[in-house]
């Protein structure tokens, strides 16, 4: 059984400078209490890797908005203008991944595999300084691993174990994350009791849940 943290519990394990995967899908499965209560703490440096950067006062636009944030690693941040205008000023570091190429990485690195080769970004701006794998006469790129420190994410419900069921866009990167984190704080709309989650639609168990944050009140 995972006993459940404050969001300002949660937010105090994570220190300055971690590499924190965050969940969502322009802010879908994103972990807003733990994201606000980071704010509130007013954590720095931080290295994020996500699909995107929301919206500026929403989910992981947040973080950039305050200054928490040193370098991104994301496949989009075209909706957030504050994203781009520190990129450009030289605030904000931000490393674009093509979105499959991005996700792949973060899952090789949950499961413990030295790299992913893909063709995407061939013949581009994206495989400078990356090597190039030969295999059956067509060229790839080496992509390099992903992991976190803290892997982030929000969820529909979760029982007092840990397991997880997630809904909509935050099937997309959430249960991936959950992988390649070596502590993962879970956001539940709902905590209920083992046995109500079908065990079909669990998609991250437990045991990959370090945290749990109660329920909003």
């Amino acid at each position: 059984m995972k006993t459940a943290l404050s969001a300002d519990a949660a937010a105090a394990l994570i220190p300055d400078g971690s590499v924190c995967l965050i969940g969502g899908f322009m802010a879908v499965g994103s972990p807003h209490r733990l994201i606000d209560a980071m704010v509130r703490r007013g954590v720095k440096n931080l290295t994020i890797v996500a699909n995107d950067t929301a919206m500026p006062g929403k989910g992981i636009g947040k973080l950039i908005t305050c200054g928490a944030v040193r370098k991104v690693i994301a496949s989009h941040i075209g909706l957030n203008p504050e994203t781009q205008k520190k990129m450009i000023s030289g605030e904000l570091e931000v490393e674009l991944v093509p979105q499959g190429t991005l996700v792949e990485r973060i899952r090789a690195g949950g499961v413990g595999l030295g790299g992913v080769l893909t063709a995407t970004g061939i013949g581009t701006l994206v495989e400078e300084g990356k090597q190039i794998v030969e295999v059956d006469g067509k060229p790839y790129l080496l992509e390099k691993p992903i992991k976190g420190d803290f892997a982030l994410i929000g969820c529909k419900q979760a029982d007092y174990y840990g397991n997880l069921e997630y809904s909509l866009t935050a099937h997309n990167f959430n249960p991936i994350m959950a992988l390649a984190g070596k502590q993962v704080i879970a956001e539940p709309h709902h905590i209920v009791p083992v046995g109500v989650i079908s065990p079909d639609d669990v998609k991250t168990p437990g045991v990959l849940v370090n945290h749990l944050i109660e329920r909003a009140i």
